[in-house]
């Protein structure tokens, strides 16, 4: 579950390398967020290979998506599903991606939320 203060990981090309988060969205007083959340956040470091090229700075509050969560993430089946990091994407104003790829695999709850465009950009699916 993701938190005020929680420290994530951005798994796209948008150069972010961690983000900060300061809200959990989609919702009243919402506390925790899962995958498939959105978040408001902050950059806290950025690639530095790619950083004469970027759309994005250090410090800049960015909207983003939850993918990956260390804790359980349970289905209505017994299945559980945890990840080993905290991950995230990052998104414009309008809520389109600012990268154009997702490293790593994405949980199939995903294709139930309105980001469907995500799912063709991931490299796989758990």
């Amino acid at each position: 579950m993701i938190q005020k203060t929680s420290i994530l990981n951005v798994i796209d090309n948008s150069g972010a390398k961690k983000l900060y988060c300061i809200k959990v969205l989609n919702g009243y007083r919402k506390r925790y967020g899962l995958p498939g959340n959105l978040i408001i956040g902050s950059i806290k470091s950025i690639r530095l290979k790619k950083k004469k090229i970027l759309k994005i700075k250090k410090g800049d509050v960015v909207t983003g998506l939850i993918i990956r969560c260390r804790s359980f993430l349970s289905n209505y089946s017994t299945d559980k599903l945890a990840f080993f990091e905290n991950a995230c994407i990052l998104l414009t104003t309008k809520k389109k991606l600012i990268g154009t790829r997702i490293f790593g695999a994405s949980p199939k709850i995903l294709r139930y939320s309105k980001f469907f465009r995500l799912l063709s950009i991931c490299s796989g699916f758990i």
